[in-house]
């Protein structure tokens, strides 16, 4: 029992933190709750962000933001065709020292930060694009057969454009499977439009300010995963992650029908954790079956794949997975 009081204290201090981490957030990246929400998610869980988006929306912005407000050191890669491995890696230059022995001293690249912006990921080959697997799965990098950790916590935020096509290259499913969640960030309303040019012509703008200390989002993310998650819960992940999967016979007739591949087990993990985010940001103890359906999109929709009778349909996954879950969720209320 004192156990379970302890850790309601500590999810009910870090409810706060986050929220005055938000409130710093809001004050350069104005409006836009639900991708603040998942960038803060994917931050929480230790995982990784693609945020998907046009030109001009702020992607950068969020991501400079929140380096500041979560304390985490920062850096910024701009992804382009000629970019090699050793640009983000680094790599072993040799050196003559004073008595002329000759040794190789290894230089880090930019990967060697807490926070990693990849920005416009996809316009980098698909050879540099491999460079970031081993940082984003086991946070290491090896160079000339030694292996360098990366200080924790590490994160990669990588940012892209969903439309343009010409200079650019499809993202691995290898790779898209390691970002914890996809974030769409679309056009604001007209009301945080208007507060977004109020904020940002002025002569000065509003700063972020740190809230959060590199050890104290380590903590944060220890404390998520003690956060009980209940069978209710549990079931309702593995049903969602099945019934995207189009070799499953109990899937719904549209993902049976429409999807090429669907999510993995990794999938699910995904889900296990992001809805404890979910219930922390919305200042709940306990994470509820309508946290998994509200991460259904986010979590999955970059791990699947429309076949091309889909794709010619002009069908759109987010279409499936909606309907996959309303397909569930009949199903549930009938038996």
């Amino acid at each position: 029992m004192a156990d379970d009081t302890e850790l309601v204290i500590e999810i009910e201090a870090l409810e706060e933190k986050l929220a005055a981490a938000k409130t710093s957030i809001t004050r350069r990246f104005i409006g836009q709750t639900q991708v603040v929400d998942l960038a803060l998610t994917a931050l929480l869980c230790g995982g990784h962000g693609l945020l998907v988006g046009l030109p001009g929306l702020g992607k950068t912005r969020l991501v400079e933001t929140l380096g500041v407000v979560m304390g985490l050191n920062a850096a910024r890669v701009q992804f382009t065709p000629d970019l090699m491995p050793a640009d983000i890696l680094g790599s072993e230059v040799l050196e003559t020292g004073t008595d002329g022995a000759r040794t190789f001293r290894f230089i880090e690249g930019p990967i060697f930060c807490q926070l990693l912006m990849a920005d416009e990921i996809n316009r980098a080959s698909p050879r540099t694009q491999s460079a970031l697997l081993q940082a984003m799965q086991e946070k290491s990098v090896t160079i000339a057969g030694q292996a360098h950790a990366l200080e924790p916590p590490f994160h990669v935020l990588a940012t892209q454009n969903p439309i343009e096509q010409e200079g650019t290259y499809p993202l691995p499913e290898a790779q898209l499977d390691r970002f914890l969640v996809q974030i769409d960030v679309k056009n604001p309303d007209r009301d945080t439009e208007r507060d977004i040019l109020l904020a940002t012509t002025g002569v000065e703008e509003a700063l972020a300010e740190p809230v959060f200390a590199a050890q104290e989002l380590i903590d944060a993310q220890t404390l998520l995963r003690r956060m009980p998650v209940g069978e209710a819960v549990m079931d309702a992940i593995l049903d969602l992650v099945r019934a995207c999967r189009p070799d499953n016979d109990a899937a719904p007739q549209i993902v049976r029908e429409m999807v090429s591949w669907g999510p993995g087990p990794r999938a699910a993990q995904a889900l296990m954790l992001t809805v404890r985010a979910r219930a922390l940001l919305e200042g709940r103890l306990v994470p509820t079956r309508d946290d998994v359906l509200a991460m259904a999109v986010p979590v999955l929709q970059h791990r699947m794949q429309m076949n091309f009778a889909a794709r010619a349909g002009g069908i759109m996954l987010e279409q499936v997975i909606r309907e996959a879950v309303s397909v569930m969720e009949t199903d549930r209320a009938a038996a």
